[in-house]
């Protein structure tokens, strides 16, 4: 019981020095982390030893996958490439569906650029649609929050679930999570297009802020600053290219070897890397620059994608270092031993990445910690083997959707370009996002009745 209490202490350590304190996340996990091998015991000789190298060792896995994949997707972010998504989806959609479009839109963008960056650059194209269709923006907003929302929390290579792969030991089989996270996310991306959906009809006032609310003009001037946009097959090429290269990847190392051993085999267990299809994703991604100075343009997009991305490498090195300490201690063997007894299997990670994300805010953080405490456990949960571990990925997905709310700065985003009241955004946002992680843990406990 102890040892529980040491735990639910540190927990509580992280939640309130992140939000009280305003401690960055990175700081908060390294001070767990410290804190965990005092509490628990560990020889003082080992507690540094034992960070630095969870801290090295998650980092020299999917270091270099997070670094590219924030390049990558500040180079489709600065091209247009997203507004070009955005159209492409609406010429094979048509305008029947108003909150469809707009959900698969975001489902899409969602997957190199960071949700809160989608929904800026697509709020426009959102409003311009809301009034060509006479449809209520709260209901086009929700359902491209929740569209972004979904595959930002489920597919890699956002850098969320990448990290929490990397903490549950997936980083050779991220064509399987991808996999698995395009489905989960489809469905809960769809959960949050039912609930936008209660909102079309409804008159519900704006906040006022002394601006005309954006028409379809103001998205002709958004394309118009762009100049000439990307091409279809230039604008989805360096994601879904790099996607298929990892899950090509992941067929060809099955143990039935279904390509054979031969060339192809050679050629697709190289490309399938992670590295090496995020390195032919960002080639890829260099034909999208424009004009003269490339090299410098190339330059500075690299400069703005480390920028980004140096924080959440921070917190998922932290957040390995955490949970590096807690595998040595004798947490696991304790709480495997007791949560089996419970036989919650996948919910329990679920609850705790619920617990933290609504405490602190941050789904990332939430991922990432949630991820390190739970790998220690996944034995004595029945969750050691590769689907098992690619699920427990997906249920703490689940968790960090739940849910969204004033603590969360993509609920921010969400409510001010949206001009939402905050009533009326924790009415259609934030239930958007419970419904949605509720809609997630059910679809991956359905998938573990099948696949375990």
């Amino acid at each position: 019981m102890v040892l529980v209490l040491i735990l639910v202490a540190l927990i509580a350590f992280i939640v309130l020095s992140t939000t009280r304190l305003k401690l960055h996340p990175f700081l908060a996990l390294l001070g767990a982390a410290l804190l965990a091998g005092f509490a628990y015991q560990v020889p003082s000789g080992e507690i540094v030893k034992t960070i630095t190298s969870g801290f090295g060792g998650i980092l020299g896995y999917i270091g270099i996958v997070i670094a590219l994949g924030t390049i990558i997707g500040v180079i489709l972010e600065r091209s247009g490439a997203a507004i070009t998504m955005a159209e492409t989806v609406i010429r094979l959609l048509g305008e029947r569906f108003p909150t469809l479009t707009v959900s698969i839109i975001g489902y899409l963008v969602s997957i190199p650029v960071f949700c809160d960056s989608g929904y800026v650059i697509l709020n426009s194209l959102k409003n311009a649609l809301a009034a060509r269709m006479k449809v209520s923006v709260i209901a086009m907003s929700v359902a491209l929050a929740t569209g972004l929302y979904a595959s930002h929390t489920f597919v890699p290579p956002t850098p969320g679930p990448i990290a929490a792969a990397g903490n549950l030991g997936l980083e050779s089989s991220l064509g399987l999570v991808i996999a698995v996270g395009l489905l989960v996310s489809l469905v809960t991306a769809l959960a949050g297009m039912f609930w936008a959906n209660r909102f079309i009809g409804k008159d519900i006032a704006l906040e006022d802020d002394g601006l005309p609310l954006p028409a379809e003009q103001d998205f002709a001037e958004l394309k118009a600053r762009y100049g000439t946009l990307p091409t279809p097959f230039q604008a989805f090429a360096p994601i879904f290219i790099p996607i298929l290269l990892i899950c090509l990847g992941s067929v060809a190392a099955f143990p039935s070897k279904p390509l054979g051993e031969g060339a192809l085999f050679s050629v697709l267990g190289f490309l399938g890397q992670p590295v090496v299809a995020l390195l032919v994703g960002l080639a890829l991604a260099c034909t999208l620059l424009r004009g003269t100075g490339k090299r410098q343009q190339l330059h500075d997009r690299v400069a703005e994608g480390i920028l980004a991305a140096a924080p959440i490498l921070l917190i998922t090195g932290a957040g390995g270092a955490f949970g590096a300490v807690l595998k040595i201690t004798p947490l696991g063997d304790y709480l495997g031993t007791t949560l089996s007894a419970l036989g919650i299997g996948l919910f329990m990670p679920f609850l705790v990445a619920a617990a933290l994300k609504s405490a602190q805010g941050s789904t990332t953080v939430a991922l990432v910690t949630t991820s390190a405490l739970v790998a220690p456990l996944l034995g004595q949960l029945g969750l050691d083997s590769e689907m098992g571990r690619v699920l427990t990925v997906m249920a703490i997905g689940a968790g960090a959707m739940t849910v969204s709310h004033a603590n969360d700065s993509f609920f921010w985003v969400v409510t001010q370009f949206s001009r939402m009241t905050v009533a009326t955004a924790y009415r259609a946002q934030t239930v958007a996002t419970l419904i949605q992680g509720v809609t997630g843990i059910i679809t991956v406990w359905l998938l573990s009745l099948v696949l375990l």
